[in-house]
């Protein structure tokens, strides 16, 4: 690290900022999945009362998670007794620290609150929600996010986030009012699967960029190959699957794996202000020969084709005409795990000093070989990759692949 130091000037809760009420909410199938039970860790860079107005409108994010009814049901308890809250103040600018880039110039630690027990005494699994403002001598700041995934999945925490947004730009109410409903969700019978064995893989970090415009060109060869229309994120995971795949060196006959997972909301219409988990894994599995012997247009069909079989697997899931645990995974080499932050709405989060810099999750993991895929950060215009997906024997070969046509 560079020897610049981050202070914490005041920590403790922020509780919502009028009376909410005092009651047990149970949680979804999706939300009660065990490895949704841990705080995912983001960051959100910015050229700033309003979140405990936001909390009186999203009340149950200011409770605790406790077991429910049944055992192994955990719910949330509405008690009002907030959220960890710090604010700290960075001796440099955002620039001296290159915004934020990999490898960052900043322990992660001190700009997401990890708080000891000695000042939140709430275990971590059971804490919904943990924020730390940093402001650096630019008067830029940076906002870092501990979010319980059991709470909301990925959409319903920028929607959290975008109403304290709302509430620091002066709005009375947050433009989309949060609902609960989870009951709307599927609940059936079926328990999960045992939690996987997790490798120890020690996986490079790497981040990619691809403009906008490279992506629109992809995107026009697949309409020219199917008639039909595809997503900037369906081109750029079949190259990453196949670059990735090439990189491996399998054997032909090795299956390799492909796992993301796609909203569900369309298929339950569930109202906008829903913020519960409502997600369902899109998986697909295939000898290395043959993603390594298709063009890349071809792998952007077996992505649609597999995003297509999602809708009929939900539904065999949501009535029980299946006993097998959709969202089991398998962490080997073997397989990747992509999860699409683009369109969550992080990006477009608005203080009153315009949106983020940069927004994105922390993850940098040795167990899952895994791919976020997000907005670049400004000025840049297009996508951005974060990988780690390869170990470094692989990387050279995975990079000189994701670049060969890059303009």
């Amino acid at each position: 690290m560079a020897g610049f130091k981050v202070t914490r000037i005041s920590e403790g809760p922020v509780k919502p900022a009028s009376a909410t009420p005092e009651e047990t909410l149970p949680l979804a199938w999706v939300d009660r999945y065990p490895t949704h039970r841990g705080l995912v860790e983001s960051m959100h860079i910015f050229r700033r009362e309003a979140l405990g107005k936001a909390l009186a409108y999203f009340y149950p994010l200011a409770g605790r998670i406790v077991e429910g009814d049944e055992p192994g049901c955990p719910a949330i308890r509405c008690t009002a007794d907030g959220v960890y809250f710090a604010e700290a103040e960075a001796d440099c600018s955002l620039e001296d620290v290159r915004f934020l880039e990999r490898p960052l110039l900043l322990p992660k630690e001190d700009l997401v609150p990890y708080p000891g027990d000695d000042r939140w005494g709430v275990e971590p699994h059971n804490t919904i929600m943990m924020m730390q403002i940093t402001k650096f001598t630019c008067g830029g700041f940076v906002m870092g996010l501990r979010f319980n995934h059991a709470s909301a999945d990925g959409m319903g925490a920028a929607q959290f986030i975008n109403a304290v947004g709302d509430m620091a730009r002066g709005l009375t109410e947050p433009k989309v009012k949060p609902v609960w409903h989870r009951e709307k969700f599927p609940n059936p019978k079926i328990k999960p699967g045992p939690l996987p064995e997790l490798p120890v893989l020690a996986l490079d970090y790497i981040v990619l960029d691809f403009p906008t415009g490279y992506l629109d060109d992809l995107k026009k060869q697949y309409k020219a190959h199917s008639g039909k229309f595809c997503s900037g994120f369906d081109v750029l995971t079949a190259k990453l699957w196949q670059c990735r795949t090439r990189a491996l060196n399998l054997e032909a006959s090795a299956e390799v794996k492909l796992c993301f997972f796609a909203s569900v909301r369309h298929l339950l219409k569930l109202d906008r202000g829903y913020y519960g988990n409502s997600i369902f894994p899109v998986k697909m599995s295939a000898p290395a020969e043959k993603v390594l012997g298709s063009s890349i247009m071809e792998v952007v069909d077996m992505i649609r084709q597999a995003k297509d079989r999602m809708a009929v697997e939900f539904f065999q899931f949501a009535k029980e005409e299946t006993d097998q645990d959709p969202f089991q995974m398998t962490f080997n080499y073997e397989s990747i795990y992509v999860s699409d932050w683009s369109k969550l709405g992080f990006s477009e989060v608005d203080y009153g000093f315009g949106p983020p810099v940069f927004a994105g999750p922390l993850v940098n993991n040795d167990f899952i070989a895994s791919v976020v895929i997000l907005k670049a950060p400004l000025p840049l215009d297009g996508t951005r990759m974060l990988a780690s997906c390869v170990t470094k024997e692989h990387s050279e070969e995975f990079v000189r692949g994701m670049k060969a046509d890059l303009p």
